[in-house]
């Protein structure tokens, strides 16, 4: 009986496994899906497969697209059910009050650069998706918008990945510090949103 050599046998796991952990970030965005992705990229440049970090950003990509379009479609059941559903009063709940107006007032004319820049912003994709919901936007026009929003998205994590696997000799290495930045880039706006609502803190 042939067995995989080492290398092809993680590639064989961490596909898939990418897939589902960036699907299911979409879908529960407390999975922290940058650090996953930038992680991948880490592993993807000390390789020495061809292609490695195209099918790294091709399978984050189509992750993204499917874990939108599936919380898409449970939220807009919430919005066409008169009790609404748990899934559109996560959104709601997850969603800062003030980007939920800022994307409800920009979505109309600028609607594919909304997207993307939610998928760059912290925090800032669920804002935005909310606001097409309540605007009752087709599945199919939320997707011709968030298809390049996750192409970008993925682009952007994977070159951070590539940097921190540049910058040290060891792949664990890379991952730790890219695994750092990530989750500090995407916690500091919660952070300080919960200073702001602080009682006696000043606001600018």
């Amino acid at each position: 009986m042939n067995r995989l050599p080492p290398e092809e046998t993680q590639r064989a796991v961490a596909y898939p496994s990418l897939f589902l952990l960036v699907a299911l970030g979409a879908l529960v965005p407390v999975v922290p899906t940058g650090a996953i992705v930038s992680s991948a990229a880490v592993v993807a440049f000390h390789q020495t497969a061809p292609f490695a970090l195209l099918l790294v950003f091709a399978v984050a990509a189509c992750a993204a697209l499917v874990g939108d379009a599936a919380l898409y479609a449970l939220g807009q059941r919430g919005v066409r059910s008169r009790n609404g559903s748990a899934w559109l009063d996560a959104l709601q709940a997850r969603a800062a009050p003030e980007r939920l107006a800022w994307a409800r007032t920009r979505l109309r004319d600028h609607r594919v650069p909304v997207l993307v820049l939610s998928r760059l912003v912290p925090a800032g994709r669920i804002p935005v998706m909310l606001a097409c919901l309540l605007a009752r936007m087709p599945l199919r026009r939320f997707l011709v918008g968030d298809i390049p929003a996750c192409l970008v998205w993925a682009a952007t994590y994977q070159l951070i990945g590539v940097a921190g696997g540049s910058l040290f000799p060891q792949p664990w290495q890379g991952v730790v510090a890219v695994v750092a930045l990530t989750l500090l880039i995407s916690g500091a706006p919660v952070v300080w949103r919960r200073l702001r609502k602080r009682p006696g803190t000043p606001v600018g």
